[in-house]
């Protein structure tokens, strides 16, 4: 051992060969050899046979060496080779057997592809992403498409096929879906655009010009609810067919040519069908049908504005001939309710059949109020309604009915443009049911009360809440009176006074009648009772409001009790100091207004079983000339007799005119009011813009007259609200 320096470093050095290291030459060739024996044998179904792991080592080892490009053209030939003799045998497949034989070949295919792939999974890893080719399953694929599906003898066979079963299946052949859904589902899988071009976009041409002549031979011989079963029938069929058998995005392209055939192309001739179109469907409450034409319109452009349209016209048609037909006009409770029907009939079309389709909600609104407000009685007929169902209409029913009918007459409440005119009428009606006590419920008037409130505003029903008010006052005033004055009052007649608010109550001014001496007593007892309990105070008796009940004695002491009128009860009281009396005495002796006398005495005298006078000479018109005797052979099987009952009835003409004219007084304020809100916000505007904000304001309760609005301006001008601009005369400037 040498002495003891440190150890020396070794450095270590690879080198390469000193000779080259060669692979068999023919190591490529033979290895490739090895995997084309194994495809073919795949393909021939000895696949059992095969070590996987040995032929993934080759391949792997191949792609190792730098032979992967050779690898990759010798599958793509031997598969190549091997589709074409799989073209022949499809090719010859005979009838039924060619889709069965092409199916099973594309089965055999699919997994020779997917054992290959895995033995070239090194391959399709590494030398398929480098080289920018096809990946093997892929390629596989493309192959399949090229060689089979684009065979010049398969291509066009295949198309027929499948098309020919599609037509023996629309006309109720069966056929196997099962085939028919693996033969689509292979055109997908080679790529949609192989499913497109090569089936579906022929398919989509056939099926539309099938539908075309289907559906032309069926309208020419089927009705409209018969044709649009058959139609949804179709589409079902087409849904169902997608479902089977197509892909799932040929269903909206499928089902888009049956609609464009079937509904789109005909759908004007189906609505104005005769006999069977929409209309006959509205008339005869063809729920079924309609729900069907709606479900099958809404499917194409315009189809639900189509339907809307004619829908519309033809209720605004009938709306018209209903609210213009003098006959219909006769019964205003009979109009009324018949607007009802109609409304009740077409809000459950529109639930039934049109799924509550807002657009027809509004339609339907739309056409109720354009053919009410042609009639301009309907507010009074709507008001006339009402005190019908409030009087004796509604007798039994419960709330929960009251309500509905309540909430109906309010829906066409709201139809109304002249509300205000409603208004004055509703106030005549309420007046007088309060007045005879023939209001059936007070519930629900307060209700009918309380549904106007809440539609208009508190200013709107104001008054009507004031009338209830003072029927309430009344009654405790009458009580306090007959306990304070029981005694003095002794046995004469009974008084109910009802105490009216000027303004809250519909009166007229009448000149006062004079009133019995019994009657004229008590009345004085309570005016200076009621006076001396409210300062201030000014009573005015309304003789032509009031009812009475007499006591009258008959021939052979029969003895009924009558109700009549104030003014009734006027004329009889006569007849105790008198047998016969004229025509001009009972007026000089009563001083009834003439109209409302002759009234009263028609009543009297010339209505059978009612007539407690006599007239001479007979007739049923009075005059001037006639004279009246009391009628001592009256007689009735009736202890109580009513006679010339007010009841709610259609004015007369110049009543209607005077209605008209107070309502139009009523306006100008309100017209005068708006103008003045709207200036003293804009200080200054142009009339045109003047006009329609007073509209718009108003028309809650009235569409104000631009004429109107123009002499209420001129009106405002003269009074120094407004001024006309120096330059611009169409400007209006507000003075404050």
């Amino acid at each position: 051992m040498s002495g003891g320096g440190p150890p020396r470093k070794r450095n270590f050095k690879i080198e390469a060969f000193k000779h080259r290291v060669e692979l068999d030459p023919k190591y490529a060739e033979r290895t490739w050899k090895v995997l084309e024996h194994a495809i073919h044998e795949i393909y021939n179904h000895n696949a059992s046979g095969l070590s996987f792991e040995e032929l993934y080592r080759s391949a792997y080892n191949m792609v190792l060496h730098k032979y992967g490009e050779k690898l990759y053209d010798g599958l793509q030939s031997t598969m190549t080779r091997r589709l074409k003799e799989i073209s022949k045998s499809i090719e010859t497949a005979q009838g039924g057997l060619f889709l069965e034989e092409l199916n099973a070949k594309w089965m055999d295919h699919n997994k020779a592809l997917q054992m290959i792939r895995d033995i070239l999974m090194y391959m399709d890893r590494t030398y398929v992403p480098t080289a920018h080719r096809t990946p093997v399953h892929e390629l596989g694929l493309n192959l399949w498409r090229d060689h089979i599906i684009h065979s010049a003898l398969i291509h066009s066979r295949l198309l027929d096929t499948l098309l020919d079963l599609i037509d023996r299946e629309r006309m109720g052949e069966v056929i196997n879906r099962g085939l028919m859904r693996s033969i689509t589902k292979m055109l997908m899988d080679l790529g949609p655009a192989v499913y497109q071009d090569d089936f579906e976009k022929p398919f989509l041409d056939v099926s539309a010009s099938f539908y075309s002549g289907e559906s032309q031979e069926f309208i020419e011989c089927c009705d409209c609810g018969t044709y649009l079963k058959k139609a949804e029938r179709r589409l079902n069929e087409e849904m169902e067919r997608v479902s089977h058998y197509l892909d799932a995005g040929s269903e909206a392209k499928i089902t888009s040519v049956v609609e464009k055939e079937m509904i789109a192309n005909h759908m004007h001739r189906l609505v104005h069908m005769e006999n069977s179109g929409l209309v006959n469907m509205l008339v005869d409450d063809k729920y079924e049908d309609l729900g069907r034409m709606y479900a099958l319109f809404r499917r194409v452009p315009d189809g639900l504005s189509t339907i809307r349209d004619v829908m519309t016209s033809y209720l605004r048609e009938t709306g018209k001939q209903l609210v213009t037909d003098p006959e219909r006009l006769k019964d205003p409770v009979e109009f009324v309710q018949r607007l009802l029907n109609e409304k009740d009939k077409h809000d459950k079309i529109i639930s039934v059949a049109f799924g509550n389709d807002k657009t027809f909600q509004n339609a339907l609104n739309s056409s109720f109020e354009y053919f009410i407000n042609l009639n301009n009685r309907s507010p009074e007929f709507i008001s006339l309604f009402v005190d019908d169902k409030l009087r004796k209409g509604l007798k039994g029913a419960t709330e929960e009915d009251v309500e509905v009918i309540l909430d109906k007459v309010m829906m066409l409440f709201r139809y109304l443009q002249e509300k205000d005119v409603f208004e004055k009428y509703y106030k005549q009606h309420l007046a007088k049911r309060l007045l005879s006590g023939k209001t059936v419920s007070d519930d629900a008037e307060r209700s009918m009360i309380v549904k106007l409130k809440t539609e208009c505003g508190y200013q709107f029903t104001s008054k009507l809440e004031g009338m209830f008010t003072d029927m309430k006052t009344s009654q405790d005033t009458m009580q306090d009176f007959y306990a304070k004055k029981s005694e003095e009052l002794g046995d004469g007649p009974t008084l109910d006074v009802h105490i009216l608010t000027t303004g809250s109550w519909p009166t007229q001014p009448s000149p006062p009648c004079n009133l019995p001496t019994e009657i004229l007593t008590v009345c004085e007892k309570f005016r200076s009772y009621y006076l001396g309990t409210h300062n201030g105070r000014r009573l005015t008796w309304q003789t032509n409001m009031g009812t009475a009940d007499i006591k009258a004695t008959f021939g052979k002491g029969q003895k009924h009790e009558l109700n009549v009128s104030s003014y009734q009860m006027c004329v009889l009281m006569l007849f105790n100091n008198a047998d016969g009396l004229t025509y001009k005495d009972i007026e000089r002796d009563t001083e009834i207004p003439a109209s409302d006398l002759k009234r009263c005495l028609q009543s009297l005298a010339c209505v059978k079983g009612k007539n407690v006078l006599r007239k001479e000479p007979m007739s049923k018109d009075i005059s001037e000339d006639d004279t009246f005797y009391f009628n001592d052979k009256f007689t009735s099987k009736l202890v109580k007799v009513k006679i010339g009952t007010v009841v709610a009835q259609k004015e007369s003409e110049p009543e209607k005119q005077e209605t008209r004219q107070r309502v139009e007084e009523d306006r100008k304020p309100q017209i005068e009011a708006a103008i003045v809100r709207i200036m003293k916000s804009r200080r200054v505007l142009d009339h045109n813009s003047i006009v329609a904000e007073v509209t718009k304001q108003l028309q809650a309760r009235f569409l104000p007259n631009p004429v109107v609005i123009k002499k209420r301006i001129e009106s405002l001008i003269e009074r120094e609200f407004l001024e006309r601009d120096k330059v611009d005369r169409k400007l209006y400037r507000y003075l404050a």
